[in-house]
């Protein structure tokens, strides 16, 4: 008879070593992915970073710079690096600037918890110090800032030129920084002078021309031509504007069907219908004196036939169709009208006026401005040109960047230098307040401030210079009290970076700061994966 032996338990010993290092991997796995996602857009930061060439799925090639945009268009698979995306986007939605700044840190900071963790430190008793740190952080930013009141444009002017030197397009850091000033003020409500929508500045690109050629139009532009028929107006002086959200055309049925026309005697009478139903929706639109239509973007193909361009011709009504219909709102705001959905409702009161409709040749194609509106809304318009599609699209994310920094100066109003200057000051402070901590917390709070000098390392060495050397002049002017002293790429030193016009809103660095800490808390919590199917 065979002998049955019986499987020897595992000790409760073995079974905790074996599920710590199970946790042990997942964190380290965790870690390294999201490093991974901060190393690829680390060589992008400041103004001498290198630029990356995207190429999308469907053939789309986009070359920036900006952080948020490299990270959205990456394919990130791991759910720890997919953090380091949203956390872009976070700062993106929070300050509008600093989004490779943000990753950059969160990289830096997760690289000194590996460190921390190899040398037997619980994760909570790092993720405790790094939110007291990141607090302590905040108060030492803020402390260093300057305030500044909204009519000092020179120094609104000096943040959004900042932002912009770091982009591809910052040769034109010149126009683009005063654009984006008084784009923004142009549009603060004196009864919220905190708070800026962005909405309320359109941004319009067209092809062709150069970057020098971007203007602020204080009114509507539409990247289109006038519709119409021959002898239709493409000038109208003392416009009188609707915006329509109705077909000018004979109505359908609601159901598909089919008519059968025995003789022309029929078909004469329905083509007879057909303009009188037209001519009499012209003569109400005439009646109110209206003589421009701007008509929504419709589903149905002939929402204006050539039938109704041609009476609208003759009626001299010049005629802008196809306007998308997440336009409507601010057309309707700048015009200070509101949309008619309906003939029946076409009423003199829901026009807007404007001195000026006309259409405009712009390089190889043409526009539509519409100026000298009359109890113009609180909006603007900004028209963008660029000789290629690239740097089009680039100059519209450098712009929007620039309006953000603004939006930011806007709602919270102090200024900090940039070019490494805070970020190394805070690692002095912090570096200094974590000898008088007691036990793991100072060293985690003193890893914490040596994870900070990955900025100013960064910049130096996007810029060719000897990061050693920058950082430890750096260190020591700072720790003689220079706390503006920051890295000046241009002249390859360490400067006064506040006398040489380099700024940021307060907003960007410490929302850098406060959402890096969280997302890098996060990924410390995190000991294991679950997988559902």
């Amino acid at each position: 008879m065979a002998a049955v032996t019986a499987a020897q338990p595992r000790s409760s010993k073995t079974e905790s070593y074996v599920d710590n290092k199970r946790k042990e991997d997942i964190r380290q796995a965790n870690i390294k992915a999201a490093r991974a996602v901060a190393d690829a857009v680390r060589t992008s930061l400041g103004p001498k970073g290198m630029d990356k060439m995207i190429s999308t799925a469907n053939g789309e090639v986009i070359i920036t710079n900006d952080g948020a945009t490299i990270l959205n268009k990456m394919e990130v698979l791991q759910p720890a690096a997919k953090m380091l995306v949203d956390l872009s986007k976070s700062q993106d939605s929070a300050a509008g600037d600093g989004t490779t700044t943000v990753v950059v840190i969160a990289g830096a900071l997760l690289k000194q918890c590996l460190t921390l963790l190899s040398n037997g430190i619980h994760p909570t008793v790092i993720s405790d110090s790094l939110h007291k740190a990141s607090i302590k952080a905040v108060d030492v930013l803020t402390a260093m800032a300057v305030p500044l009141e909204l009519s000092d444009r020179e120094s609104l002017i000096k943040s959004a030129s900042t932002s912009l030197n770091s982009k591809v397009v910052s040769q034109y850091s010149t126009l683009l920084a005063p654009l984006a000033v008084d784009s923004v003020l142009s549009v603060v409500d004196p009864a919220k002078p905190d708070m800026v929508d962005l909405r309320d500045i359109k941004i319009v690109k067209k092809l062709g021309g150069t970057v020098d050629d971007t203007q602020l139009v204080k009114g509507l532009v539409f990247d289109k031509k006038v519709s119409h028929a021959a002898g239709g107006p493409t000038r109208m002086e003392n416009a009188k504007i609707a915006v329509i959200q109705f077909q000018i055309s004979p109505p359908k049925t609601d159901i598909e069907q089919s008519i059968v026309v025995s003789d022309y005697t029929q078909m004469d009478r329905i083509l007879k219908e057909e303009r009188n139903y037209i001519l009499g929706m012209i003569k109400k639109i005439k009646a109110t004196g209206c003589n421009v239509l701007l008509i929504q973007k419709s589903i149905l193909r002939d929402a204006v036939t050539d039938l109704s361009l041609h009476y609208l011709a003759k009626a001299k009504i010049m005629v802008v169709k196809d306007v998308e219909r997440e336009d409507i709102e601010f057309i309707t705001k700048t015009l200070n009208c509101l949309p008619i959905a309906n003939i029946e409702h076409f009423r003199v009161e829901k026009l807007g006026h404007a001195d000026l409709v006309e259409e405009v040749s712009l390089g190889d194609g043409k526009i539509v401005k519409v100026t000298g509106i009359k109890d113009m809304g609180r909006t603007t318009t900004v028209l963008v040109r660029g000789s290629n599609q690239l740097v089009l699209d680039e100059a519209e994310r450098s712009l929007h960047d620039a309006l953000c920094v603004v939006r930011c100066l806007v709602s919270k109003r102090f200024l900090i230098a940039g070019g490494g200057a805070p970020e190394i000051e805070l690692s002095r402070q912090l570096g200094a307040w974590s000898k008088v901590l007691h036990g793991m917390e100072g060293y985690c709070v003193r890893s914490f401030a040596e994870a900070l000098e990955v900025i100013p390392y960064t910049l130096a060495e996007n810029a060719g210079l000897n990061p050693i050397a920058i950082v430890t002049e750096l260190r020591n002017r700072h720790a003689q009290g220079e706390i503006n002293a920051g890295i000046n790429v241009r002249k390859g030193q360490i400067t006064n970076i506040l006398e040489e016009n380099v700024v940021q809103p307060l907003l960007v660095s410490t929302s850098a700061i406060t959402l890096a800490t969280e997302c890098v808390r996060m990924i410390l919590k995190i000991d294991d994966i679950v997988n559902v199917r």
